[in-house]
């Protein structure tokens, strides 16, 4: 294969449309410049429309259907299905209701938790979507926290409760053939700005019993690992002085990958968020977390909309390795753990 169809397995792009045929943008990129995911939002924020990917269980299903079809290789079909507030997939439009995982943590219950991952899981692999961006795992430390604790996406502030329920959640996904992801690395739970809007500084709030859910996962159970770690875009100055941590050599390969000896594949929060866009630029920062040694980049193509992204970063990536400010050898290794963690998957996916 080729280093432009390597490096464009790397990204997972969002799209407008609950359709797609052959002069659709998003065919164009997973047919000739080998997108390796993309990712369905219920709404498109760019355009302020409260209708993009999702309208019901038939139209999603056959969405994910055609997505596949065009698709060389196989396809990651991502959403962020956590119940309570942050689902894409709701009763509007003819979904299972699922409680917030702060309802579930309140309730302390496994059974309870188990039964609505168990349920969201099933909901998605009758559609054909294939990797849940969840659990959360940071902790309600700020509880007025306006992007975790306001909004219930934290199951607690006890990091013993929120490894049970992650577990749950990621065993029950398991079951039913979906990938998941363990969000928002190394902690987003004691924020008090949202990294949507701008840049967001925890170099104060953040506390090192935030690691905990995540190391104790990833090293849960060495015979089923952990699928993948989101990068949140978070600034923390004793962590790193430069660069958030999305972006962060020292975050992915000295604390994720070297302290907590995590294998799987590591993935950045949407790209377009302002903390990282209003300081470096959409492609600057691809550039950016590829060196830091990033697998996967999200680019969710909803906060703007530009269809003509991939082809326009891949040669800027080439150039970036060309010149050495990416390794290759990083490239052909995130591309392995991309490979490895989509080979988890059975084909019927």
């Amino acid at each position: 294969m080729k280093l432009e169809e390597i490096i464009g397995q790397l990204f997972i792009l969002g799209f407008k449309g609950k359709s797609i045929d052959e002069d659709t943008p998003i065919a164009a990129d997973i047919k000739t410049r080998n997108l390796g995911g993309v990712i369905l939002f219920d709404r498109l924020l760019a355009s302020r429309d409260n209708q993009n990917n999702i309208e019901s269980p038939a139209q999603v299903k056959q969405l994910c259907k055609s997505l596949k079809n065009v698709s060389p290789s196989p396809l990651l079909i991502a959403i962020d299905q956590e119940g309570g507030m942050v689902k894409r997939l709701k009763r509007e439009t003819g979904f299972p209701e699922t409680e917030s995982a702060g309802e579930l943590g309140n309730h302390d219950d496994l059974t309870r938790t188990a039964i609505h991952a168990a349920s969201t899981a099933v909901t998605l692999n009758k559609l054909g979507i294939n990797f849940n961006l969840a659990p959360v795992v940071d902790l309600n430390i700020f509880p007025d926290n306006p992007v975790i604790g306001k909004i219930k996406r934290s199951f607690s502030a006890d990091p013993e409760c929120v490894t049970r329920h992650a577990a749950i959640w990621v065993t029950e996904h398991k079951k039913q053939n979906i990938l998941t992801c363990l969000k928002h690395f190394p902690g987003h739970g004691s924020s008090q700005t949202d990294s949507h809007l701008g840049f967001t500084d925890i170099s104060k709030s953040w506390q090192d019993t935030e690691l905990i859910p995540f190391q104790k996962l990833i090293h849960r159970d060495q015979k089923n690992p952990i699928d993948s770690v989101m990068l949140g875009h978070l600034y923390h100055a004793n962590l790193d002085t430069q660069y958030p941590t999305s972006l962060s050599k020292t975050v992915v390969e000295g604390l994720l990958r070297g302290q907590l000896g995590f294998q799987g594949v590591v993935i950045t929060d949407d790209l377009q968020m302002k903390a990282i866009t209003d300081k470096y630029g959409l492609e600057e920062s691809v550039c950016l977390a590829l060196a830091a040694g990033v697998d996967m980049i999200i680019v969710g193509n909803n906060l703007e909309y530009d269809p003509g992204f991939l082809e326009r970063v891949i040669p800027k990536v080439l150039r970036a390795v060309k010149g050495k400010r990416i390794s290759e050898d990083h490239i052909y290794a995130a591309w392995q753990r991309i490979s490895h963690m989509k080979a988890q998957l059975r084909i019927e996916s």
